[in-house]
């Protein structure tokens, strides 16, 4: 039992290794406190599991896509600035409308059936808006690897090349419990190789207080009421509306990794409500919007360890991060090279897994809709960063790409070649 406990602890350290750059990437972009952020991603990926009943091993972390909202209504304001908390409190309130959004959307879903949410994505456009998800992510893993500081570094490259060959060697030969922590070996091995070479930058621990919450700015955000401002509201919460459509994408992925049908049982309504409710979470205490995460969905086609107490597991080690500040600060002190390198393999396993939803499904590609399909959700989904919709909403290229690909779906009609022939 103990033995177990341990293997499952050592697993989900790696979960949390995977989403602690990009989760605290977004508070450090938008002035919204880093410990809170790691709290209620961790807070809110238990509420998910709790809602989805334990079936879906899911990590919610901090939502690129809101960050546009948020930085509109908070502007340059950081904690100590006179309006800080008054623009943190618009903000709260925002999250928490774009959190009950999610919900409505989890009724009508509820209401209509979930097989109606199962034909808009077929295989032609699940396979590759899932390539597209992967590969959207391929070039800031490729930054993070081999440059340091905007210039292409022979370190950087040195490091990365280690992390690499450290999880393709743990991945393919080594046996029993070792086969399943390639990632930490890998973050192990690049953060001792970057010590002599000048990666491992300690500050964050010495600076990092060592509860958190002993901050009293801190507590002054955590404890801040929530206002509903109508300028924030229509900044923020319909961002949710364009986020809906990549959560049944993050959810289709993980339901192909795992083998399992996740849209179907617990259900998407139940995915969506998870999702839209620690979103309303993180919102009242002042942590940023909550979303699916891909890497955490790359451990788990990495390590083909796919039980959600190892999630849950990780979601407990993230708020103990938000609570102890030494030990956050710590993991911030993984270099950049490590977790560039570390990407590549999340990411190229990502992508990966679309293109065998497209090879076991045995879509024909000498067929037009097929490849007319596919065409676009590639190119729109890669080729488009975001879209403006007003001043302050953007869609993004996932989303575009998915709406294209759903409607084309449902506009072409299909043809008895759309898949191959049994031999």
């Amino acid at each position: 039992m103990e033995k177990t406990l341990n293997k499952k602890l050592v697993l989900g350290i790696q979960h949390v290794l995977a989403m602690f750059g990009a989760t605290v990437l977004v508070p450090a972009l938008t002035g919204l406190n880093t410990s809170i952020t790691l709290f209620c991603a961790g807070a809110g990926t238990l509420l998910f599991h709790f809602i989805t009943k334990k079936k879906v091993p899911v990590f919610l972390g901090s939502s690129f896509a809101f960050m546009g909202g948020v930085i509109s209504v908070i502007g340059d304001s950081r904690i100590g600035d006179a309006d800080f908390l008054s623009k943190l409190a618009a903000v709260k309130g925002a999250l928490i409308i774009a959190g009950l959004i999610y919900a409505v959307f989890a009724l009508i879903i509820k209401t209509v059936g979930y097989d109606k949410v199962d034909k808009l994505l077929p295989p032609i456009v699940t396979g590759p808006i899932i390539i597209v998800i992967g590969l959207r992510l391929s070039g800031s893993a490729i930054n993070n690897a081999f440059y340091y500081k905007g210039e292409f570094s022979l370190k950087s490259l040195l490091v990365t090349v280690l992390v690499l060959m450290t999880v393709i060697c743990i991945s393919v030969f080594a046996k029993g419990i070792y086969n399943l922590m390639p990632i930490l070996f890998a973050i192990i091995v690049g953060y001792i190789v970057s010590i002599p070479l000048g990666f491992v930058d300690l500050t964050p621990v010495k600076n990092s207080e060592f509860i958190s919450i002993m901050d009293s700015s801190i507590r002054a955000q955590l404890f801040l009421a929530p206002t509903f401002r109508l300028d924030a509201i229509l900044a923020i919460a319909p961002i949710a509306l364009v986020t809906l459509i990549e959560h049944v994408g993050d959810i289709t992925t993980n339901s192909a990794v795992v083998g399992k049908n996740f849209i179907e049982d617990p259900g998407i309504h139940r995915t969506i409500l998870g999702d839209g409710l620690a979103t309303a979470f993180a919102g009242l205490l002042g942590g940023p919007a909550n979303t699916t995460y891909g890497e955490n969905t790359g451990v788990l086609a990495v390590t083909k360890n796919y039980d959600p107490s190892v999630i849950r597991i990780a979601a407990v080690v993230a708020m103990i991060l938000g609570i102890i500040g030494k030990f956050g600060g710590f993991v911030t002190s993984i270099p950049q090279p490590v977790t560039g390198g570390i990407s590549i393999v999340l990411y190229g396993m990502i992508s990966s897994v679309g293109i065998r939803i497209l090879i076991n499904s045995k879509l024909n590609f000498g067929n037009s809709r097929n490849l007319i399909i596919a065409a676009l959700i590639l190119v729109l989904g890669i080729g488009c960063d975001s879209i403006p919709i007003t001043a302050t909403v953007t869609i993004s290229g996932l989303a575009l790409a998915a709406i294209a690909g759903i409607s084309l779906a449902l506009i072409l009609p299909r043809g008895k070649d759309d898949v191959l022939e049994e031999n």
